[in-house]
C-alpha cells in the first residue's frame, strides 16, 4: 500500500502504537493517534505521539477519528470496535501492527504461535538464529514491537525476523508472510473476545494463509485440527512430537530424524514434559530456518526458560513450590501439571483470578488423579469451585497470595509440589501475570524452615 500523503488512524497508545506512528510519519502518512484513555491516564505516551506529529483522538472512539480514514492500524488488544467497522465499511483498510511492520521487511519472517508456548518457543528460536551469526531480532507479541524491527540489519536482506504472534495480531494479517510459521496448539482462551473457539482458531490459523510452495508449516504431530489448519496454506507441512515427528522425544533423547541431532533430555535447560515438546518445536523450526545442529543443542543446553513460566521458586521440607503464573488459561495450567508427571508426590495447586471463558473440567480431571488439594483465589473462584464440585480433591479459600501460599504449604507432605499455575487472568487482584508471580514468589521465600506457620 502506498502510504505517503495517505490518513492513518493508530488505534492503542502502547508501545506497538507508539511504533507504528513513528513508522507511519516516516513513510509520509497523516497519522492520527486514538485511546480509549484520557491524556491524564496516558501520560508521556500522548506526549511521544504528538510529538512524533500525531493528531491526538484520546479518552474514547469518536467518528471524527475515522472520518477520511485510508489505514486503521490497531495495536494488540484493542477490542472489537464499531468505529473501527465503520471505517472499513467507507473503505479504509485495517490491518494489525505486525501486517504494517511486515510491509517494510526484507528478510525473512519466522512466525510462532499457539494458545500455550509460544514464548519460550519464540525465545528459544530467537537464541539458535542468533547463534548463527546473522542480525536477529526477536519480537512481535513478546518484548519489542515488530515496528521497531524495520530499518535494523535484521529486517535488511541477509537478516532473520523471529516473530510471536497472538489471535489478535493474527486477526487482521494480509500479507504477512511467514517462511517459518509454528502453530503449537489450540485450546480455550480468550473466547472473551472471539466469541467462539471456532472463531479463535480460525484466527490463529491465518498464520499459514500467506505461505507460499517455498516455506514451512510446524505444527504438533497428531493434532488433528492444527494439521487442517497447517493445510489452509501452501507452506509444506512438518509436524514434532508424538511418535513420527521430524523432531521427536525417543529413548530420553530429543531427536531431529533429518539433521540427525540426538540430545538427552535430562540435559534441557527447561523443566517439565510440556517443555520438552516446546524444545522439538524450537529445535524443528530453527533447523528450517537454518541453524546448525551446534547451534540447537548448545541452547537447548543453557536456556533456563522465561519467567513465571514453571519456574522452581524454592524447595522447603521436602515439598517444591513452582512459579508459573504465566498459565492464565486452562490449556496453560493443563500442561503444567502434565509436565510435573514426573514428580513423585502430589500437587497442591493455586488457581484463580478473572476468568477468560471456557471450562476448567480438564483442570479437574488432571487433579482428580494427582491431586493433594486445590487453593482458590480471587474472581474466578466461584466458577472454579462449581468445576470441582464432584471432585475428591479438597478446596480452600484463600484472601491474598500470601494466606494461598500458606494454605498450600500447610496441607503439602514432603515429596509433594505446590504450583501456581491459575487458569485465568491476573487483573483482579494484580497489575500482571509477572506481578501475581513476584508476589508468589516472595510469599514462598518468606515460609519459614521447620514446618512453622
Amino acid at each position: 500500500m502506498e502510504l505517503r500523503g495517505k490518513t492513518a488512524v493508530v488505534v492503542g497508545l502502547g508501545r506497538s502504537g507508539l511504533a507504528a506512528i513513528h513508522l507511519l510519519g516516516a513513510a509520509g502518512c497523516r497519522v492520527r493517534a486514538n485511546d480509549k484513555k484520557g491524556a491524564g491516564e496516558l501520560g508521556s505516551l500522548a506526549a511521544d505521539a504528538q510529538a512524533h506529529g500525531a493528531e491526538l483522538f484520546l479518552g474514547g472512539h469518536p467518528d471524527e477519528a475515522f472520518e477520511g480514514a485510508d489505514l486503521v492500524v490497531l495495536s494488540p488488544g484493542v477490542p472489537h470496535l464499531e468505529a473501527v467497522r465503520h471505517a472499513r465499511e467507507h473503505g479504509a483498510r485495517v490491518v494489525s501492527e505486525v501486517e504494517l511492520a511486515s510491509w517494510f521487511l526484507a528478510s525473512p519472517v519466522i512466525g510462532i504461535t499457539g494458545t500455550n508456548g509460544k514464548s519460550t518457543v519464540t525465545t528459544l528460536v530467537g537464541e539458535m538464529l542468533t547463534r548463527t551469526g546473522k542480525p536477529t531480532f526477536v519480537g512481535g507479541n513478546l518484548g519489542d514491537a515488530l515496528t521497531l524491527a524495520v530499518g535494523t540489519p535484521a529486517a535488511q536482506e541477509g537478516g532473520q525476523i523471529v516473530a510471536e504472534l497472538s489471535s489478535f495480531q493474527l486477526e487482521d494479517i494480509d500479507t504477512l508472510r511467514c517462511r517459518v510459521a509454528v502453530l503449537l496448539n489450540v485450546t480455550d482462551d480468550h473466547l472473551d473476545r472471539h466469541g467462539t473457539f471456532a472463531s479463535y482458531a480460525a484466527a490463529k490459523g491465518r498464520i499459514f494463509l500467506t505461505q507460499t510452495e517455498e516455506d514451512h508449516a510446524i505444527v504438533p504431530a497428531g493434532d488433528a485440527l492444527c494439521l487442517s489448519l497447517a493445510h489452509l496454506g501452501r507452506g509444506r507441512v512438518h509436524t514434532y512430537g508424538g511418535r513420527d515427528g521430524e523432531v521427536r522425544i525417543e529413548s530420553g533423547e530429543l531427536r531431529d530424524m533429518v539433521s540427525g541431532l540426538r540430545f538427552p533430555t535430562r540435559e534441557l535447560g527447561i523443566r517439565g514434559l510440556h517443555n520438552q515438546a516446546n524444545a522439538c518445536a524450537a529445535s524443528l523450526a530453527a533447523r528450517l530456518a537454518g541453524a546448525s545442529i551446534d547451534d540447537v543443542a548448545h541452547v537447548l543446553r543453557t536456556f533456563q526458560g522465561l519467567p513465571h513460566r514453571m519456574v522452581l521458586v524454592r524447595e522447603l521440607d521436602g515439598v517444591s513450590y513452582f512459579d508459573d503464573s504465566k498459565a492464565t488459561n486452562v490449556g496453560a495450567t493443563v500442561a503444567a501439571i502434565d509436565g510435573l508427571a514426573d514428580h513423585v508426590g502430589q500437587l497442591g495447586l493455586i488457581a484463580g483470578g478473572v476468568d477468560k471463558g471456557g471450562s476448567y473440567e480438564p483442570v479437574r480431571q488432571r487433579m482428580d488423579r494427582r491431586g493433594r488439594a486445590v487453593v482458590l483465589l480471587g474472581a474466578a473462584a466461584p466458577l472454579l469451585r462449581g468445576a470441582f464440585t464432584a471432585s475428591p480433591v479438597p478446596l480452600h479459600d484463600a484472601s491474598t497470595i500470601d494466606d494461598a501460599v500458606a494454605k498450600a504449604r500447610a496441607l503439602a507432605k514432603p515429596g509433594d509440589a505446590v504450583l501456581l499455575a491459575p487458569a485465568c487472568a491476573s487483573f483482579d487482584m494484580f497489575k500482571s501475570y509477572a506481578h501475581r508471580g513476584d508476589e508468589f514468589a516472595r510469599a514462598v521465600r518468606a515460609l519459614p524452615e521447620g514446618g512453622a506457620s
